[in-house]
């Protein structure tokens, strides 16, 4: 799980770089300001997971089994978060905005709660 966890930090650190550039220069003259900001949103929240996997994978063994369903949660919703609003904004500034994707965005922020959430009761579970 540790390996997975650097895995899947640094693809999604990679591909948030990647993301980043081409929002800034490509995308410029294709999106509205409001879907920009919207696919940078979706930049921003891909790349603090993508540390958090990093940091979370060089500092905690992951044996447990709520430590592997936290980078579980932190892969699948940084995946559902950011990449649903990528393919909204894209899909809205082709006039033909993909409605149905519009749930998936709060179910992958609700998976990056989650694990937060489980990161937090793994510090409480080794502090008490």
């Amino acid at each position: 799980m540790v390996v997975l966890s650097q895995i899947f930090g640094a693809l999604f650190g990679l591909l948030a770089v990647v993301f980043g550039a081409f929002g800034a220069h490509a995308l410029k003259k294709l999106y509205s300001p409001d879907q920009l900001k919207s696919f940078e949103t979706g930049v921003k929240y891909q790349m603090y997971h993508a540390v958090l996997l990093l940091v979370i994978g060089f500092n905690l063994n992951l044996e447990t089994g709520h430590e592997k369903l936290m980078v579980f949660s932190l892969v699948l919703g940084t995946f559902l978060f950011s990449f649903s609003i990528y393919a909204l904004t894209y899909s809205s500034a082709k006039g033909r905005k993909l409605r149905f994707l519009g749930p998936v965005t709060p179910l992958g922020g609700s998976l990056l709660v989650i694990g937060w959430g489980l990161l937090l009761y793994t510090f409480l579970r080794n502090w008490v």
